[in-house]
């Protein structure tokens, strides 16, 4: 199914500060992606601005609630609601992210990471089949930034995103920002994350910005693409031979010609994406960062699901 995906080439995610440039212009943009929770409900102007942007450019739905992870039932209300929108939007694909969202019909607002165990791996296999089978579409899912590790955890990221895509034929949103943060928070090389990673089933490609702190880095989305996760995008588009490319840019937003320039920067890397060089391993953050593996003792850790706070 995959392989039938269209390769639309660069897009910006579509914020509303944006939209009465967008629909005063139509500026030239390949496609544009769109919140999914901020449509699904909505009757008002987000959503007719959205059916007016989707009758002339591609667009590609991108979640933050779906909660794939959770041990919660999954919410088969929203993913009607998800269907619908994904239907009338002619969304070329969905995505969310591979983490959990909440727990007893709680949301946290936030995307919390997963013990990588291989009971948690048959877990999230299960439950993506059947977000596939109710969507009617391949479910795409995005490596989210991390601040903290699972002594639990037995297997690799990419590792568990190859298993993950073997068993359900689910594409892949990599995130080259959030693959920058989450190895300089966990003293990894996130040049060796790239080629580790299965870059054949990535669909989708997030660049964003974020915040250095010294001893760790939040992902803020607030700010130009750093010149690391430039590079690392470069390593990253040579493997993926093609995969769509996104900006976020989701704090202190900027109008709309300067995030549309910062895409455009892709064009360099992409075009030298032969000679990408690795990247050296990043430095250790300090012990006090949030780096340091949390001993957390989770017995049958996908029947209990525990908060946690960085």
């Amino acid at each position: 199914m995959l392989q039938f995906l269209p390769m639309p080439g660069l897009g910006l995610g579509l914020r509303n500060v944006h939209f009465d440039h967008i629909l005063a212009t139509w500026p030239e943009v390949d496609w544009f992606e769109a919140i999914s929770e901020n449509f699904m409900d909505s009757g008002g102007r987000p959503r007719h601005v959205l059916d007016q942007i989707a009758e002339r450019y591609p667009i590609a739905l991108h979640g933050v609630s779906l909660s794939i992870g959770s041990s919660d039932p999954l919410n088969f209300d929203y993913l009607a609601k998800l269907k619908a929108l994904a239907d009338e939007t002619n969304a070329m694909w969905v995505s969310d992210h591979l983490c959990w969202t909440g727990i007893n019909g709680a949301n946290s607002h936030d995307l919390l990471p997963l013990p990588l165990t291989e009971e948690a791996l048959a877990h999230v296999i299960k439950r993506v089949r059947i977000v596939q089978d109710h969507l009617e579409r391949p479910l795409i899912l995005e490596n989210p930034s991390s601040y903290l590790t699972f002594k639990q955890s037995t297997l690799a990221e990419p590792e568990f995103f190859r298993h993950l895509g073997d068993e359900t034929g689910c594409g892949f949103l990599l995130d080259v920002n959030n693959v920058f943060v989450s190895c300089f928070n966990a003293s990894e090389d996130p040049a060796a994350y790239i080629d580790a990673f299965p870059c054949d089933r990535v669909v989708q490609m997030h660049l964003a910005g974020h915040e250095d702190c010294g001893s760790h880095i939040i992902d803020t989305h607030d700010q130009p693409v750093r010149a690391d996760v430039w590079k690392l995008f470069q390593q990253a588009w040579a493997k993926t031979k093609g995969a769509a490319t996104l900006l976020e840019w989701d704090g202190n937003i900027p109008d709309f010609a300067e995030c549309h320039a910062e895409l455009l920067k892709a064009r360099e890397y992409m075009n030298d994406s032969g000679a990408a060089s690795r990247t050296s391993k990043p430095s250790a953050p300090s012990m006090g960062g949030h780096s340091t593996p949390i001993d957390f003792l989770i017995p049958d850790a996908m029947e209990r699901t525990v908060l946690v706070e960085p």
